[in-house]
């Protein structure tokens, strides 16, 4: 299939496939008149790459895990190399959602000061 039938058939704008293949997610085919061909399966690839990035993975991290791709639905197959990025992945947003709350509450404190220094009028 070409890349606008596989952009219909992910949701996904053909930019963004193009892209894909630039960070190495794609490999299609390239037709005789250079036209990128895509196999049937690179339908579930883009979308496992789409939920890898909705995760909060870099391409670069997604390049490492397809070979954990290897499901027929639009999941992924269990794998040490997946599990470990995920944890790693969580980790890193436990500690940003810690840094937002310490923020937050800083930001609720000098609030609370200054409405405190408000006279009323």
């Amino acid at each position: 299939m070409l890349i606008g039938e596989l952009s219909r058939r992910t949701g996904v704008h053909t930019h963004q496939l193009r892209y894909y293949e630039a960070q190495g997610l794609l490999e299609p085919r390239r037709a005789a008149s250079g036209y990128r061909e895509y196999a049937d399966d690179d339908v579930l690839t883009v979308i496992q790459i789409r939920r890898l990035l909705e995760a909060g993975l870099s391409t670069e991290e997604i390049r490492f895990l397809l070979p954990c791709a290897t499901g027929t639905a639009p999941d992924l197959e269990p794998c040490p190399e997946l599990l470990t990025a995920l944890r790693a992945r969580l980790r890193g947003l436990d500690e940003h959602l810690d840094t937002l709350t310490r923020t937050r509450r800083t930001l609720h404190d000098f609030i609370a000061a200054t409405e405190r220094r408000i006279s009323p009028t």
